[in-house]
Parts: C-alpha cells; sequence; structure tokens
C-alpha cells in the first residue's frame, strides 16, 4: 500500500472510529473507547517488541500502577485536576519502568522475559495482598478528574461523549508522537539494537542507554493507557497487572503485525472484537479465541498489518502472470 493510499485508508477509518458517538448506544461508545485504549497499550509495547526487539511480559505492571495511580489520587484529594493526576500516574509507571529496566536490561532472551515477568507479579501482589489499592477487590473511581484550565472546562470526562473524543484524541496523539519518535535518530538506533546490537556496540553507541530510554518510554505509554482505562471504566482491580494482561497485549501485538504502529492498533481492534463476539456465542469462548488466534499466526504470518501487501502482490501475481 502506498503512502497516499495508507493515509486515506488511515483519515477514512479514524472518520468511521468519531462517528461512534453519534449512535447514541453508551455499549458501542464503551467498547469502542476500550478498543482505543488497548490500542494505546498495544503500541507501547510494540516499541519494544517490534521496534527494539525486547520481548516484555511484565508490561501490565505499568498499565496497573498508573490505573492504580489516578483511583488513590483521587480518592484522597477528591477533586482533583486533570492536568495534574495525569501527568502524575504517567510519571509514576515510568518510574517504576525506569528503575525495573536497570535491572531487567541487563540480561537477555528468555531470562528478559521471565525477569519481567517476575517484577510485574511482585507489582500484582503489591496491589493484591495489601490495603493499599484495596485488596483483592480493588477501587473505585467515585468522581472523575477536572479538565477545568483556570476555572474554564473545555470537556467534562464525567460525559462519555466527551471521554470518547479525550480518548481518540490521546490514541492519535500517541500514534503521531510515536511516530517521530521511530523516524528520529534515537528511533533509528533502537531498530539498529533489534537487527545487531553487537553491530551498534560497535559503532559506538551506548546501546544500555537506549534501551532503557525505550523502556521507560514504553512504560510511560503503558501508564497513560492504564490511566484512560481507569477514567474510562471507573475501577481498578489488582488483575489489571497480572500476567493475562501482559500475555493479551502481547497477543494484540502479534495479531496486529510486530514492528508496525498501524498493526499495533488492528491488533487491538481484532482481540477486543473476538472477546466480545466468543463471550456472547458460548461460555467457552477463550478456547475458540485461542484456536482463532493459532490460526492467525499460522495463515496470517506478519499479522493483519501484512494483509493489504499480500493481497497487492497476489493481485500483481495474477495480473503478471495474464
Amino acid at each position: 500500500m502506498n503512502t497516499h493510499a495508507s493515509l486515506i485508508f488511515k483519515l477514512i477509518a479514524l472518520a468511521v472510529i468519531a462517528c461512534v458517538p453519534l449512535s447514541g448506544e453508551s455499549f458501542y461508545i464503551e467498547i469502542i473507547g476500550k478498543v482505543l485504549v488497548m490500542a494505546i497499550f498495544a503500541m507501547s509495547l510494540d516499541l519494544l517488541v517490534g521496534f527494539t526487539g525486547l520481548v516484555s511480559f511484565g508490561h501490565a505492571a505499568y498499565f496497573g500502577i498508573a490505573a492504580y495511580a489516578v483511583a488513590l489520587f483521587m480518592a484522597k484529594f477528591e477533586s482533583m485536576s486533570l492536568w495534574l493526576v495525569l501527568p502524575a500516574s504517567v510519571a509514576l509507571s515510568a518510574l517504576a519502568a525506569f528503575l525495573i529496566g536497570l535491572f531487567v536490561l541487563r540480561t537477555k532472551g528468555i531470562y528478559f522475559i521471565m525477569v519481567t515477568l517476575a517484577f510485574a507479579q511482585m507489582a500484582y501482589f503489591i496491589f493484591h495482598d495489601t490495603p493499599l489499592g484495596g485488596g483483592s477487590d480493588g477501587m473505585y473511581l467515585n468522581t472523575k478528574p477536572s479538565a477545568a484550565i483556570f476555572g474554564w472546562e473545555p470537556f467534562e470526562l464525567s460525559n462519555e461523549v466527551h471521554l470518547f473524543y479525550f480518548i481518540l484524541a490521546t490514541l492519535v496523539l500517541v500514534y503521531l508522537f510515536l511516530g517521530r519518535v521511530l523516524q528520529s535518530p534515537f528511533g533509528r538506533v533502537l531498530v539498529g539494537i533489534k537487527s545487531n546490537e553487537h553491530r551498534m556496540q560497535s559503532l559506538g553507541y551506548f546501546t544500555f542507554r537506549y534501551k532503557l530510554g525505550a523502556f521507560t518510554l514504553a512504560g510511560a505509554l503503558g501508564g497513560l493507557a492504564g490511566f484512560l482505562y481507569t477514567v474510562l471504566f471507573g475501577f481498578v482491580t489488582p488483575e489489571l497487572l497480572s500476567w493475562h494482561e501482559s500475555g493479551n497485549v502481547l497477543l494484540m501485538v502479534i495479531l496486529g503485525g510486530m514492528g508496525n504502529l498501524v498493526g499495533a492498533v488492528a491488533g487491538a481492534f481484532a482481540f477486543v472484537a473476538m472477546q466480545e463476539v466468543f463471550s456472547m456465542w458460548t461460555k467457552h469462548w477463550q478456547l475458540a479465541m485461542g484456536l482463532m488466534i493459532v490460526a492467525a499466526v499460522l495463515f496470517m504470518p506478519g499479522g493483519l498489518s501484512a494483509v493489504p501487501g499480500r493481497i497487492k502482490r497476489a493481485l500483481q501475481g495474477g495480473s503478471a502472470h495474464d
């Protein structure tokens, strides 16, 4: 798919999504809102897995830390500004990612995967087994942050339509931001590290710093997704930090196609859609969903993002044959 066709497709998709609130159905607004949040979460992990070659199995930790942060902040201060609680929650996730990254990035391969999982499980049990965040029952968000700026409130997060467009705008900004990052010298070094880290080191790059920067940035964006999730649904539980959630977002990245931001978004849409459809059809929906994902991986190498290219090559091959 050429650049112009790709841009037109993205704009059409964005316009279609923006029309969802016009349905007036709260169910669809909430489901698509969830998809958009998961898309941000998937893009944050794709920065590590798809572009840097770091397969983290504990990414849900940063999602959950920010989710709990906003709930704890709002419980303590009741009415708190969005422009304070949002950066504070994301900063906590970024700090956690930075500190964890100092340790886990000294390992490689399967050891890296297992250590990231171990840290995430420690975070899970902190919230699950202590009264800090309400224990296994979690916490409710009784009030949502205020978007007021010097007395003027441009939108209300308590309004589901306003919240939907806020999440959509955040998704677009994250997509554009990551696009710029990946085109920058920093992003090119990350891609080089994935391709051949030893070669990058021989060229004089201190790859540990670049990987730590990517790990911290991915944690911050994962925290941003966690913040939006809590504001959208109004509650948070320890399960948001569990290895199941880390596995789910990794599946989204694989399903959509690693190393492609559009693929991460497509993977989130496909994953959440399968969850909703299969759960309505059967109580054994997880088995059906697992089989569907296995089939997608086997028959769609490269994920959903590679499908347009495969169709184009097939059509060109057919035309050449004719």
